[in-house]
């Protein structure tokens, strides 16, 4: 484990996180001795250790998610690419009709940080393959998330406006995805 001390102009208090590769994240303002940082650390050794443990524990849950579906090889990989697509564009052909919008380019990686991404200057959409790990609900959620950066490229409350004009379930969506994956994508913890 790995303490890293972040120092910053504001004053106020001690915090610290455990961070998604495991260390520990502190953050201290400017003046505070090496000495205060330490006794800090050393005085949350509890907190830390079950923040390990939870971390321990979203990891495991994590890999059993993903290994839930195999992409070690090309073909895994262009069988599930064909799944998806498949699922997907009827889904993007209906959205680009009602939204005025237009997705120049597809691609299908096997990403675990992202579901889905998109770059509004030029149209393009990555889409996990790992999606097929989800209820269609959820899928269509990312399909309609996506193609909603292509009017509002932020996640202004605009953008929730403007997505939940198009897909007004997306909050139930988001519910049922959490519930179908399990705590691991909440995985820092903050103290």
């Amino acid at each position: 484990m790995e303490v890293r001390v972040t120092y910053r102009q504001k004053r106020g208090g001690l915090s610290m996180r455990i961070t998604k590769d495991g260390d520990v994240s502190v953050s201290a303002p400017y003046g505070l001795s090496k000495a205060q940082v330490t006794q800090f650390v050393e005085s949350n050794r509890d907190w830390i250790e079950k923040a390990m443990q939870r971390r321990e524990a979203h990891e495991t849950q994590r890999e059993a998610f993903f290994s839930k579906l195999p992409l070690d090889t090309k073909q895994q990989q262009n069988e599930a690419m064909e799944r998806l697509h498949s699922m997907v564009s009827p889904w993007i052909v209906d959205y680009q009709r009602r939204m005025g919008v237009r997705v120049t380019h597809i691609t299908y990686r096997n990403t675990r940080t992202r579901w889905g991404s998109c770059n509004h200057r030029t149209g393009r959409i990555n889409l996990s393959l790992y999606l097929l790990l989800l209820p269609e609900l959820c899928i269509e959620h990312v399909v309609a998330h996506e193609l909603t950066h292509l009017l509002v490229p932020n996640h202004s409350p605009q953008f929730y406006d403007t997505l939940g004009k198009y897909f007004p379930r997306y909050q139930e969506a988001r519910s049922v995805a959490k519930a179908t994956v399990g705590g691991f994508l909440d995985a820092d913890e903050d103290l």
